[in-house]
């Protein structure tokens, strides 16, 4: 079953590449409609977004002439002194983690050392009294700030909680223990502050370390913060009980407050408002089920199966919200009440942008129970992109997933070959192709190797 379906999916790898390098090599980003590139202010001046995010893919997938054009633009041409807005979160994500997991899949010298050049332009955005660092950094000046549409001035959870498994890597390739330092006092300003209901709010003043307000999400705005507490704990060799033990109470407020069923009998994982629940699920909170999976698997043995059960259902909930729209790929955000169950009720949450994350939970169950519908519902979802988001110069992202002829809106998200491709070809590969014993995702899909020497613990003690 799997060689065919393998296969596809390093077809539409190498179109959504080739396209890319025929009309916007050096670009972050393809517009595949019009067959041109897009720059867009996210990155700070940073070129090359798709190139970076693409590297270890191409070579997992044994791209090797592909993976040669991309290193040789990153020795090239990725320049790295630029003046611009950058988003401290998305830099760290796609350009230090991609650079990072090149670097130790081939061993290249220039990925380690571009990794770790940009590593340090980000270290200015931690200089405010707390240490949280803000989400915007001038890569050229150090200048930082906040978002402008963030709460009176506040830093996101997601976004700084989402720096340790990269910044660990920078400590222990540079021996610098400045990149710990500031990771480990982020978990100090969090173990220090009061928790409402045992509860992660989604804005925190860098200023004072105080919430800004109760609003509570496994989606956008607090998602990869819980990733990478249980990651950060494996990719210490199960040293990290710091870490271990927030993902643990961080889960248990999780399951008490938030998760719900439906009438219809799905799980999801509903929004927090001060206390009001919103009962609406993004797309970005379906990489919860491939998380809890994994955590699972380490849980004590009475716990193991219920939180495996729970895996479970989150994730055929996120495969529900597929298979009931006409493309069968799922919105962008989809609620549960006034009898709608798994479906988007606004125009505004019924887009699709190629997004990873349903996939990505496919994956985590695939590997750690074997039931094949897990591949049976990425197969599904393979097809639904070569059906409605293959467009003749590569894969753009649709406005409607509802619509039977959804119209496209022209973008080639590098995610999609960071993560959406990655996940879905390792999927149908054998389990020891990036296995999970070794590896461990950032929350861009980039692999960082599981730490047995120590190293990254020593950065750790220092």
């Amino acid at each position: 079953m799997a060689a065919p379906m393998e296969d596809l999916c390093w077809t539409m790898m190498k179109f959504a590449w080739d396209n890319y390098k025929q009309y916007a090599l050096g670009k972050n980003e393809l517009r595949p409609l019009t067959k041109n590139g897009h720059i867009g202010n996210m990155f700070g001046g940073l070129r090359g977004a798709t190139v970076v995010d693409a590297l270890d893919t191409l070579y997992v997938m044994e791209l090797h002439e592909e993976f040669q054009e991309a290193k040789d633009w990153v020795e090239e041409s990725f320049d790295l002194n630029v003046n611009g807005e950058a988003s401290l979160f998305e830099v760290n994500i796609r350009y230090v983690g991609g650079l990072l997991a090149a670097y130790y899949l081939t061993g290249e010298e220039v990925f380690k050392s571009k990794a770790l050049e940009l590593g340090e332009k980000l270290l200015p955005a931690f200089n405010t009294p707390t240490g949280i660092p803000r989400g915007v950094i001038n890569l050229g000046s150090g200048m930082s700030w906040s978002w402008g549409w963030a709460s009176a001035g506040s830093s996101i959870l997601a976004e700084f909680g989402s720096l340790h498994l990269e910044f660990l890597h920078l400590s222990a390739l540079s021996g610098n223990p400045v990149y710990t330092d500031k990771v480990m006092n982020i978990r100090k300003v969090l173990n220090r502050i009061e928790k409402p209901q045992g509860l992660y709010p989604n804005f925190l003043s860098p200023v004072t370390g105080n919430w800004v307000q109760h609003h509570v999400s496994i989606g956008g705005l607090g998602d990869s913060f819980y990733e990478y507490l249980i990651k950060s704990w494996l990719m210490s060799d199960k040293k990290d009980a710091e870490a271990k033990l927030m993902y643990d109470n961080a889960l248990e407020a999780i399951e008490k407050h938030l998760v719900k069923k439906s009438a219809g009998g799905l799980t999801y994982i509903a929004e927090w408002r001060g206390g009001i629940l919103d009962h609406k699920m993004g797309h970005l909170a379906c990489f919860s089920g491939g998380m809890i999976a994994l955590g699972a698997e380490h849980a004590a043995e009475e716990q193991k199966h219920h939180y495996m059960e729970l895996a479970a259902e989150i994730t055929n909930t996120c495969h529900e919200s597929y298979a009931r729209s006409e493309t069968k790929l799922g919105p962008e955000a989809f609620r549960f009440d006034s009898g709608i169950e798994a479906t988007a009720t606004r125009l505004s949450d019924r887009y699709y942008i190629l997004r990873p994350e349903v996939v990505e939970s496919y994956l985590y169950l695939w590997r750690l129970t074997h039931d094949p519908k897990y591949r049976q519902w990425g197969w599904e979802a393979v097809q639904a992109l070569e059906k409605n988001c293959r467009v003749e110069g590569g894969f753009s992202g649709i406005r409607d997933v509802y619509s039977i002829n959804p119209s496209h809106d022209n973008m080639q998200q590098s995610f999609f070959l960071a993560e959406t491709l990655k996940y879905l070809y390792l999927l149908f590969c054998e389990d020891d192709v990036l296995s999970l014993e070794d590896w461990v995702f950032n929350t861009e899909a980039h692999p960082l190797p599981v730490n047995r020497t120590g190293s990254l613990l020593k950065a750790n003690m220092q």
